[in-house]
This record gives C-alpha cells, sequence and structure tokens, in this order.
C-alpha cells in the first residue's frame, strides 16, 4: 500500500482543519437508531480539538440531489456529535459561501463546527473543481475519515484533498491498515468467507479474491448458484441460472491460483421461506424439488471451522444463510463464533465489513471479539474488489 500522512504528522495547533466524517447515519421518525458512525468519529475530532485545531467537519447525509431538503439537514447531527463529544458543537446553514466563512472565522481553538450538508450542492457528487475551492477556502489542511465514502470521487472526497495539505484520520488509518493485514501482506494462510445472494453482484470480489486467498469458502443464496452449475437438483432454492458458465469459470480461475473453493458439503432445507418452518438437512447434491436451501448444514459448518483453525487472517463479506429469519442464521452464528474465539485464543487476523456482514456479526454478538468490523459498505466492498478508491488514492504520497 501506497504510505499516506495521518495525524501524527499534522501539527494542528491554531489550524482550521477540515474533517470529512460520514454522518450519514440512520435516522427513523427523526431520532438517530445507530450512533456508531459517530461514536466511530469521535476520537479524530477530539485528538484535533485537544491539539488546538479548529475543527470544521463536512459530511453528506442521504441523497438531495443538490437541492435542500429540509429532512436531509445535518442540522440534528449537530446536537448528536456535541453529545457524544461532550462539548459543544456549532452549526453553519451551508458548507460554503459568506455564512460557511464567518462560522469558521469565529472558531477558537480547540473548537467545532458542523457544516451543511455537502450534498446540497449539486456540484459535490460531479466533483465540481470549483465547489472543491470554495471548500478549501475553508481550511488549512484536509483530513479525511470517511472510509465508507472513499469510493466517491467528489468534491469533499477527492477534490479538495488535492488543494490542501490532506491526512488520514484515526478511523480512515484503522480502515486502511485492517485491509492492508487482510489483502495487501497478509499473514498466511488465509480464508475468506463470501456470502450473499446473488453471484451477479459480486464477480469481481469473488474473482480478486481467488487470486489473493487460500481458501474460499462460498455460501449464502450465491453457493446454490455454484452448486447448480456443476448439476446438482436445487429444488425451489434461489439460484441464477444465467450465472452457471460463470460460476464454472470462476471454479477454474481459482484452481488455476491453487485457492481452494469451498462450496456447501449439506444444506438446511425448507418447504417454506419463514420464521420456524419444518426444517431438514441434506447433502448439498440432494436437494429435493419442493424444497428450497436457506443454511448450510452442521458438515459444511465443521469443513469450514477446520480451515479457519489452519488459518492465520480471514476476510469475511456476506451471511452464509438467511441470517435474518431463524433457524437459518444458526451457520453464521456458529462460525462466527469460532472465528471470535480464535481470535482471542489463537491470534487469527479477523477482518469483517458490508452491510448484511455486520448486521450478521452483530446479531451473532461476536462484533467486538473480532480484530477489525469495517463501518463502509460499498468501499469495503470495492477495496476487496481490488478497486482503487479515489478519496484514498488524494491521500496517499508520491
Amino acid at each position: 500500500m501506497a504510505s499516506f500522512r495521518t495525524l501524527d504528522q499534522l501539527d494542528a495547533k491554531g489550524k482550521r482543519v477540515l474533517l470529512r466524517a460520514d454522518l450519514n447515519v440512520p435516522v427513523r421518525d427523526g431520532a438517530i437508531t445507530d450512533r456508531t458512525r459517530i461514536e466511530r468519529l469521535s476520537p479524530t475530532i477530539r485528538e484535533l480539538s485537544d491539539k488546538g485545531a479548529k475543527v470544521v467537519v463536512l459530511s453528506h447525509f442521504d441523497r438531495p440531489k443538490g437541492k435542500r431538503v429540509p429532512e436531509m439537514s445535518l442540522k440534528p447531527l449537530a446536537e448528536a456529535l456535541s453529545s457524544v463529544l461532550g462539548k459543544p458543537v456549532a452549526f453553519a446553514d451551508d458548507c460554503i459561501g459568506p455564512e460557511a466563512e464567518a462560522a469558521v472565522a469565529k472558531l477558537q481553538d480547540g473548537e467545532v463546527l458542523l457544516l451543511e450538508n455537502t450534498r446540497y450542492h449539486a456540484g459535490e457528487e460531479k466533483n465540481d473543481p470549483q465547489l472543491s475551492a470554495d471548500l478549501a477556502k475553508l481550511g488549512d489542511a484536509y483530513v479525511n475519515d470517511a472510509f465508507s465514502a472513499a469510493h466517491r470521487a467528489h468534491s469533499s472526497t477527492e477534490g479538495v484533498a488535492k488543494l490542501l495539505p490532506a491526512y488520514a484520520g484515526r478511523l480512515m488509518q484503522a480502515e486502511l491498515e485492517a485491509l492492508e493485514a487482510a489483502l495487501g501482506t497478509p499473514s498466511r494462510p488465509v480464508v475468506a468467507i463470501v456470502g450473499g445472494a446473488k453471484v451477479s453482484t459480486k464477480l469481481d470480489l469473488l474473482g480478486n479474491l481467488s487470486r489473493k486467498v487460500d481458501v474460499l469458502v462460498i455460501g449464502g443464496a450465491m453457493a446454490n448458484t455454484f452448486l447448480a452449475a456443476q448439476g446438482h437438483p436445487m429444488g425451489r432454492s434461489l439460484q441464477e441460472a444465467e450465472m452457471h458458465d460463470t460460476a464454472l469459470r470462476i471454479l477454474d480461475e481459482a484452481k488455476a491460483a491453487n485457492c481452494e473453493i469451498l462450496l456447501p458439503r449439506d444444506l438446511v432445507v425448507a418447504a417454506e421461506f419463514k420464521a420456524n418452518p419444518a426444517t431438514r438437512t441434506v447433502a448439498a447434491d440432494s436437494v429435493p424439488p419442493d424444497m428450497m436451501a436457506l443454511d448450510v448444514g452442521p458438515d459444511t459448518i465443521a469443513a469450514i471451522e477446520d480451515r479457519l483453525r489452519k488459518a492465520s487472517t480471514l476476510v469475511w463479506n456476506g451471511p452464509l444463510g438467511a441470517f435474518e429469519t431463524p433457524p437459518f442464521d444458526a451457520a453464521t452464528v456458529a462460525v462466527a463464533q469460532s472465528v471470535a474465539g480464535l481470535t482471542q485464543s489463537a491470534g487469527l487476523k479477523s477482518i469483517g465489513g458490508g452491510g448484511d456482514t455486520v448486521s450478521a456479526l452483530r446479531h451473532a454478538g461476536v462484533a467486538e471479539r473480532m480484530t477489525y468490523v469495517s463501518s463502509a459498505g460499498g468501499a469495503f466492498l470495492e477495496w476487496l474488489e481490488g478497486k482503487t478508491l479515489p478519496g484514498v488514492a488524494a491521500l496517499q504520497q508520491g
């Protein structure tokens, strides 16, 4: 990985520091339902504030598409941020222009200001040079702590980073170091678990991982497509018939790269997809015509755990079954518990990420017991796919 500057290289005292955050938190009926992103951001803000910086926070919220949409204002987030930080957070009704400039000018060393939604300006998502320049006028240095938005080449994630001395915040630094440990220069053997519904949405991911890991575990409904491609009857299971040739090609490419593909050996099936129906466990090549596969079975769990005991590094993206609906969470929970135990007892480096993955790991009660769980969705996935993230590339030195 190319090197990037961190807060260790930033002399922050007295400087106006533009901090790109991701405050796009879930809100229901006007109330924030999950403060994880705010809490993960707080160490960077506290460090900059303690060092005497004038901290100016930038973020998007939802998709206002260049218009001022009152329900998408960041104003309520100033109060939430203040609560988490335990100190006042000022708010400006715009992120550029006279109002923003006046609010920044009032800041004293150590104070924090939140600017209004960057996506209120159409130029944000177009990476408009003028908007980038207007943002850069507000700061002496730029810190990006929004890895979850780093796959977007927007004015506040890439454009302004090219106009000011740019640094990675502590959350960004942690994400990049975890991903470097996962796929950059990992301790081997490396196991990857990839689940989810469709092969078609994870083609790039499967292709990249099969060239970089030693064992690739495929679960979720996408495993049904691989099994069907091999000629196994899948009954009424969700699978993509049009992706059979692609699945077989992925298997061939993995074999050529000396990557072991671990597909389900047994499956938990049911006639209905609902909570707690009657279920059966069958061999992976014996799904009855009137049944559907909704989780992997105990033989598959044992095979995964065997590979994990021999592994030094794990990358996890996607559940093994329909974990939101019991009892089809059983395999995901069992493997997650094994991963947590190996992380603590055997030094397994375990890195997980992606929306469903985070939910599944929390459901299993192990999110805090893994080496690192990424709160980024699309950015985490694109990194695993081997793609360059514009927001990260803008931070890299020479």
